[in-house]
């Protein structure tokens, strides 16, 4: 066994036995305005602000954006929300102390049905207050989930894509396959009836409408025809999704005290 006996000679000045403060990155002023410009840097190039601004909120904000990915990895140059990371957040959004409620942002071309779908009825089933938005478009699939929430909201300019399930290219021979469509398509109808104003009567129509898409099927709504038809709630921006959402979570709070003090 080798053992180091040579002693340690402390530099001129300086108590061996007093315990020595080690210097920090802070306490160094040219690094920590290094490190300020290379974050300012990575926020532009990311997010094109110099500054990101962060608010404590009981509400969370999920986004519904580009193309719904399912079962299938779409290519990387899609711009893609994919159901295995947004389930789980709707579990933790669920089970936390902290969130009240959730403000679902919707600007979607549609994409897998059954992901969509899924996602829809997880947002539908939370005790939460819920509401949901649609900025852009809520084409599609996008249809279900915008009015899986509590309460739902449009802005004008915003327009919702309403056809039967399709399959892109695809020629299908055989009949039990057509019966599989027919019934993913009965559930879509019963969702989304159940879940709006909607008649049945009406999104039928509305779904095999003829003349305005291509295939001559389907049609385009706007955000106040939307409304009017009962698909979605009411025309409003964020705020108006804020306003309502914050008083739907008071309504909730005294609902739960209520029941409590009658326990």
């Amino acid at each position: 066994m080798i053992v180091n006996d040579n002693p340690v000679v402390a530099p001129p000045g300086v108590n061996p036995e007093e315990p020595q403060i080690q210097p920090t990155p802070h306490d160094n002023p040219k690094k920590s305005r290094q490190a300020h410009k290379g974050g300012v840097a990575e926020n532009i190039q990311e997010l094109g602000a110099t500054e990101v601004p962060t608010a404590k909120s009981n509400i969370h904000v999920m986004t519904i954006i580009g193309q719904i990915e399912g079962h299938m990895v779409l290519p990387p140059q899609n711009k893609t929300t994919k159901y295995e990371h947004i389930m789980p957040q709707i579990v933790a959004i669920e089970q936390s102390d902290e969130i009240d409620g959730l403000l679902l942002v919707l600007n979607t071309v549609g994409g897998d049905v059954e992901a969509g779908l899924a996602i829809a009825e997880m947002i539908a089933s939370m005790s939460k207050p819920t509401v949901s938005i649609v900025l852009g478009g809520g084409h599609s699939i996008g249809a279900p989930i915008a009015v899986s929430a509590s309460c739902s909201f449009i802005v004008e300019s915003a327009t919702m894509t309403i056809h039967p399930i399709r399959l892109t290219g695809l020629v299908i021979g055989a009949p039990s396959s057509f019966d599989y469509l027919e019934k993913m398509q009965e559930r879509v109808n019963k969702f989304v009836v159940g879940h709006s104003n909607i008649s049945e009567k009406k999104w039928k129509e509305l779904l095999f409408k003829t003349g305005e898409l291509s295939r001559d099927i389907g049609t385009s709504v706007g955000g106040r025809d939307a409304v009017k038809y009962g698909l979605i709630d009411e025309i409003g921006g964020v705020s108006q999704a804020i306003d309502k959402l914050q008083e739907m979570i008071a309504a909730h709070k005294a609902h739960k005290e209520n029941k409590g003090l009658k326990q």
